[in-house]
C-alpha cells in the first residue's frame, strides 16, 4: 500500500487536481440534502475536495478528518481549524453529531472487510437520524476502462475489493443505513498511460504486485512493450453510493 505521508506532496497533481476535485464535490453534493448544515468528510486527504464542499453552500460547516499527518496538514492549510487527525475506525466525535458524512476514495484502502465494516459503522454512529452517508464504491473496477493497459493488468493476481457495492450495502444495512441513491463522476486527469502505470507499479500502487518482486517487473516489462507509452487512456468514472440513517 502507498505511504500517504510520502504521497501528500504530489497527491493532487498526480490525481487530476482541481478538475477531478470539482467533479467529485459536485457529485457528492448531489446526494447531500440541502438542509444539511454540518458535514464530516472522512479521509479528507489534502482537503482539495473538502474545501469545495465547504464553499458550495452558504451556511454549511465542514469538518475533515484524516489519518496521515502530511495529508491532514495540507487539508488544514485549506480549511484552518476544521481538520482533525484521527483514524476513521475510531472517530473522535459524539454520536449523531453530523447531518451528512462522506468518505470518498477510502473503503478500498481499508485492508480487510472488518476494517471497512468498522469505518461504515463509525460513519453511521456519528450521523444523525435522517442524515446521509455518501461513499465511493467499486473504485478498482472504475479504473478498468477496457484499454490495452487493462488487458495486461487483468492477468495479475486478484485482490479483494473491500469497497464492492454489495459489501458496502451490507455493512450499511447492519447499521440501519438504507440505500438512498447513486451518482457518478469522471476522474479527470487519471487516465493511465503505460509509462505512468509502470511508475505507479514500482511505487506500490498495486497491492498484489509488491515493488521489486520478480512478478512486478514481469508486468512492468509487458507494460513497457505497449505502444504510445505517454498517451493517457480514457479517464475512469467513479461511483458514489448514498445511504440514509433510519
Amino acid at each position: 500500500m502507498l505511504d500517504y505521508d510520502k504521497e501528500a506532496e504530489r497527491y493532487d497533481d498526480s490525481r487530476g487536481g482541481e478538475p477531478r476535485a470539482a467533479a467529485a464535490a459536485e457529485a457528492v453534493l448531489s446526494l447531500v440534502p440541502p438542509r444539511s448544515r454540518l458535514l464530516l468528510d472522512v479521509a479528507c486527504g489534502t482537503g482539495i475536495v473538502t474545501r469545495r464542499l465547504a464553499a458550495a453552500r452558504q451556511g454549511v460547516r465542514v469538518v475533515g478528518v484524516d489519518l496521515a499527518p502530511a495529508m491532514a496538514g495540507r487539508a488544514a492549510a485549506r480549511l484552518p481549524g476544521a481538520v482533525v487527525l484521527a483514524d476513521s475506525r475510531r472517530l473522535p466525535f459524539r454520536p449523531q453529531e453530523f447531518d451528512a458524512v462522506t468518505s470518498v476514495w477510502l473503503l478500498h484502502l481499508a485492508g480487510g472487510g472488518d476494517h471497512a465494516r468498522a469505518i461504515v459503522g463509525e460513519c453511521a454512529r456519528v450521523l444523525r437520524p435522517g442524515g446521509v452517508y455518501v461513499t465511493t464504491v467499486d473504485k478498482g473496477a472504475s479504473h478498468n476502462v477496457g484499454s490495452d493497459i487493462d488487458a495486461v493488468l487483468a492477468t495479475r493476481p486478484p485482490s479483494t475489493a473491500h469497497d464492492a457495492a454489495r459489501l458496502v450495502e451490507s455493512y450499511a444495512r447492519e447499521q440501519g443505513l438504507l440505500p438512498a441513491g447513486r451518482a457518478r463522476f469522471t476522474g479527470h486527469g487519471q487516465g493511465r498511460s503505460p509509462r505512468r502505470t509502470i511508475a505507479d507499479l514500482r511505487r506500490g500502487w498495486f497491492v498484489t504486485l509488491p515493488p521489486g518482486e520478480p512478478l512486478a517487473e514481469e508486468f512492468a516489462a509487458r507494460l513497457a512493450a505497449l505502444p504510445d507509452q505517454d498517451r493517457p487512456r480514457p479517464d475512469p468514472v467513479f461511483t458514489l453510493a448514498a445511504f440514509t440513517k433510519s
